[in-house]
């Protein structure tokens, strides 16, 4: 409940005075703590309004004073509840999180790409396979020549006329068939050198 009165006394040095109820009775310690802060000073003689309270010595003193002179007290406003610890409006909080969460998984998705692209299970290009793969497997998949693919030997006549001079049956028999003046066939059976080349594995 508010009261009125009149500023009856005030020191301006020590920060107090009195003020005298309307309704009577004796006057009421007033310090100028209760008083607004609008930056004038207390004057003797003009009309305030204030509430009791007691003070540490248990004595009523006035609190809440509000100076008439200054027009009627302005009614404050109730505050809105405000979040304590986030200025940032909770739409746009959960905006940035999936934000955030979007960007981690990019990032997962970037990541586990490159390990499998390039990570060390990963196959070498076809250039790489074929600087690091072995000499033998490359050359694995060449044809391998064939015993029918050996260059045929060509035999001339060029003056010899004995076994011993010969290299393989097949040259004797050459040299018996196309060269005249040859001592190859002593039983004259057609087969030449037959105790050297033309005689068991190697006589064809």
């Amino acid at each position: 409940m508010r009261y009125s009165g009149i500023l009856r006394s005030w020191n301006d040095e020590r920060g107090f005075g009195f003020i005298a109820p309307e309704q009577g009775g004796r006057e009421i310690f007033v310090h100028i703590s209760a008083l607004p802060r609008d930056g004038t000073k207390p004057v003797v003689g003009e009309k305030l309004s204030f509430e009791f309270a007691k003070g540490d010595d248990g004595k009523l003193r006035a609190v809440k004073v509000h100076r008439e002179a200054l027009g009627p007290p302005e009614r404050r406003r109730p505050e809105q509840p405000v979040e304590r610890f986030s200025r940032t409006p909770p739409m746009r909080r959960s905006r940035s999180r999936v934000g955030r969460l979007a960007g981690v998984v990019l990032a997962v998705t970037v990541v586990g790409y490159l390990y499998n692209r390039f990570g060390p299970h990963a196959p070498p290009p076809p250039q790489v396979a074929e600087l690091v793969m072995p000499s033998a497997a490359r050359t694995s998949t060449m044809p391998l020549a064939t015993p029918d693919a050996a260059p045929i030997p060509t035999f001339q006549c060029d003056g010899r006329q004995y076994c011993s001079q010969m290299h393989s049956c097949k040259e004797a028999k050459f040299f018996l068939k196309n060269c005249p003046g040859t001592r190859m066939d002593g039983d004259h059976d057609g087969v030449p050198c037959e105790q050297q080349w033309c005689t068991g594995p190697l006589a064809e």
